[in-house]
């Protein structure tokens, strides 16, 4: 029996590991892009200020870039989520597959 609650709480505490590790490398990867998005964002308004055509026109570029960055950082979010990541509940996520 004390074997038992040594092993539960051995995994309780590779279980917060787990934890801590997900919710930092998630927090570098929105920091990464709040700071490319921020660079973005500077350009979009000395573009605007500059009010010269073409760059008025790369403005159109920038904003898919921002577009697009967010996207993808989504798309990876859903599939981390997917793929095992430990939920809101501190539970340990499993992907099921269903049949075709």
């Amino acid at each position: 029996m004390e074997g038992d609650t040594f092993s539960g709480i051995d995994n309780g505490t590779q279980l917060d590991s787990k934890v801590v590790q997900v919710f930092q490398k998630s927090f570098v990867q929105v920091q990464n892009i709040l700071d490319q998005n921020r660079l973005l964002i500077n350009e979009i308004n000395q573009n605007h200020e500059s009010k010269i055509p073409d760059n008025l026109s790369r403005n159109v570029e920038l904003y898919a870039d921002l577009s697009s960055s967010f996207a993808k950082s989504m798309d990876t979010s859903s599939e981390e989520d997917l793929s095992g990541a430990m939920r809101s509940d501190g539970k340990a996520g499993h992907k099921r597959n269903r049949p075709v």
